[in-house]
């Protein structure tokens, strides 16, 4: 769901900004099949740690102003990952104030005891993968979001680490480097989410 809502985002900013291409390749849907990318999973699956999706195509001809644009498109999919992990403790929220009692700690009954968990999970690889994404190293979003916001020049130069990107990040996730980076305001932002369940 997290991965879907993400990639689903990113074409639907292009598609309101002009860009047809990922409506045009079936991507605005909410079919995670459409979004599966076979080698991603296998990483995942394998690593336990991380992997990825087909990235939904955008072609910056359609846009009228790419750099500031391409910022919004990649903004996208953390926002929504945000969003949806904001739905999703409310909904615990809810469940909670019904039921009078703490969830997180003391767990639910029979039939929400389940529910409770993948809900609290929810909120934690929402958040996780918003914060993660938004590591301004390609080919996260969070590089395309850093070069919308530098000056051209330097946009450029930030550019030239693009083809380094993906071996850059290898590094800092499989030395655990990256758990520095985005740990505290992943606790943070859960901290805030989930305040007043356990």
């Amino acid at each position: 769901m997290a991965i879907t809502v993400h990639e689903y985002t990113h074409g639907y900013v292009a598609y309101r900004l002009g860009d047809p291409t990922a409506k045009l390749a079936g991507r605005l849907t909410f079919n995670p099949i459409s979004h599966l990318d076979p080698f991603g999973t296998l990483v995942l699956v394998l690593t336990q740690m991380i992997g990825w999706a087909k990235p939904v195509p955008v072609d910056p001809r359609y846009l009228r102003n790419p750099r500031k644009d391409m910022l919004w498109i990649s903004l996208g999919g953390p926002a929504a990952n945000l969003v949806t992990a904001g739905v999703l403790a409310v909904i615990l929220h809810v469940i909670a104030a019904l039921l009078g009692w703490g969830i997180v700690g003391r767990g639910a009954s029979f039939v929400l005891g389940p529910a409770v968990g993948m809900l609290l999970f929810g909120v934690k690889i929402n958040v996780i993968l918003a914060v993660f994404n938004l590591i301004p190293i390609a080919p996260l979003d969070g590089a395309k979001i850093l070069g919308g916001m530098l000056p051209r020049r330097q946009a450029y130069e930030l550019e030239k680490l693009e083809p380094y990107g993906f071996i850059i990040l290898m590094l800092l996730v499989f030395t655990g480097a990256v758990g520095y980076v985005i740990i505290p305001p992943v606790r943070f932002i859960e901290m805030l989410l989930l305040s007043g369940l356990s």
